[in-house]
């Protein structure tokens, strides 16, 4: 019993040890004074002051330098695809919804990539939904119980089949499928590790192999890694899903979790054809302000997930001041679009207060377009949701997707896609 408590001691010292490391702060009086850049001041000094100056030149601006010093550059190259059904219920959900299976095989100079996507569409509603995209983290088997859901293919990449989280239905919380498929919504979701394999050693068995350049610039500073590579396939997704005759895709509204709400505003702020876009919790890279230096920073980022970000990243390490943008200004890139920014109150690794401020900060933008933005600048209390055209809520608990948090995103959703109709 001695030896026993030994060990757990030790393990929790050294646990605590390896947390202090890392080098985060949670002391908002050691949060440096810090300037942040005007969404609407150009390269050359000129202040926006129409729309056709923001689309045209800022707007551009802002996405080359996003591209070239943080995600890296997205290759215009398209990589083909087949798609095939291979499962259909109609009864899912004791009858309130039918379930599609569809597999994605990406294929180019003799490589291939396979990923699964699975759709429910509720049967109470004929003809074309709006649809819920957004990936998961533990495979599609891990959404529901259900003994019919495939295994993603990405899996055997990260985990052991006899894996605790391979179980299905391990992550069931986070995915209430009735509620969504009651308020009226389909739900598209696929596991991320079929994009990328979320590891620092396998990004052969990503999507990134299969293009052209992939080895020429494989080592190039700005070259795109994993965040790229999961912002791009979630456009891939929005490709099938505008193919299929139960979605309206008009009303795709994409939703991330963690380092897929980074994922997540890359991939809104490129692709326009997203309706609305959902930040669940995405700390530093998504919506946190990075100059902040609060929680999860460059610095812990790089060094941690060397994989996620490009290499001219890592220059901003204990250098956010440097940093010629700030993450205010990619909410600012979803602008028109309705964009959502979600925090937990002790997730404090995310920055919950960073997070509310790059919404306040993105402002200016969408009221260039005459659109209202957060209209305050002090946190919302908790379980107050804010839902103007850029939205915010702060709710209780941890880093997770709870109930609240999607019951906030289905009201956002009908209230800003109604005004859309």
């Amino acid at each position: 019993m001695k030896k026993l408590l030994f060990l757990v001691s030790l393990l929790l010292l050294t646990g605590g040890v390896r947390a202090q490391s890392r080098g985060e702060n949670y002391d908002e009086s050691k949060v440096p004074v810090y300037t942040l850049p005007d969404p609407l001041i150009c390269e050359n000094g000129q202040r926006v002051t129409s729309v056709r100056q923001w689309e045209t030149t800022r707007r551009p601006e802002l996405l080359n330098m996003f591209s070239s010093q943080m995600y890296g550059i997205t290759p215009k190259e398209d990589i083909p695809v087949e798609y095939q059904i291979v499962s259909e219920k109609k009864n899912a959900f004791q009858g309130k919804a039918s379930c599609k299976q569809i597999r994605f095989c990406f294929k180019k100079n003799g490589k291939e990539i396979e990923a699964m996507l699975i759709l429910y569409t509720p049967n109470a509603i004929k003809g074309k939904v709006p649809v819920f995209l957004s990936y998961n983290f533990m495979g599609n088997q891990s959404i529901d119980a259900d003994e019919d859901i495939l295994v993603s293919p990405g899996l055997k990449f990260v985990k052991s089949p006899d894996d605790k989280s391979m179980e299905r239905g391990y992550q069931q919380s986070r995915w209430p499928i009735e509620m969504i498929l009651d308020a009226g919504f389909g739900l598209a979701t696929m596991c991320y590790h079929d994009i990328y394999p979320d590891d620092n050693a396998l990004k052969d068995k990503s999507v990134l192999a299969l293009f052209d350049d992939y080895e020429q610039t494989n080592g190039r500073p700005d070259a795109w890694q994993a965040l790229g590579g999961w912002a791009w396939g979630l456009s891939r997704i929005m490709d099938c899903l505008e193919k299929d005759d139960r979605v309206n895709e008009k009303q795709v509204v994409v939703m991330g979790h963690s380092r897929q709400g980074k994922a997540t505003l890359w991939s809104g702020a490129q692709d326009k054809r997203f309706a609305i876009v959902i930040s669940n919790n995405s700390g530093c890279g998504g919506a946190a302000l990075s100059k902040r230096r609060y929680g999860e920073t460059f610095r812990i980022m790089t060094n941690s997930f060397p994989h996620w970000l490009c290499k001219t990243a890592e220059q901003y390490a204990d250098n956010e001041d440097m940093l010629p943008f700030d993450q205010h200004e990619l909410i600012a890139l979803i602008a028109p679009r309705p964009v959502y920014i979600a925090s937990a109150q002790e997730d404090r690794w995310a920055d919950p207060k960073g997070e509310f401020l790059s919404g306040v900060h993105a402002a200016s933008v969408y009221e260039l377009y005459g659109l209202k933005g957060l209209g305050v600048t002090e946190m919302p209390a908790v379980n107050q949701p804010i839902m103007n055209n850029i939205g915010y809520h702060i709710r209780p608990g941890k880093h997770d997707v709870m109930d609240i948090d999607w019951q906030n995103y289905i009201r956002f959703a009908q209230k800003h896609l109604a005004e859309l109709n």
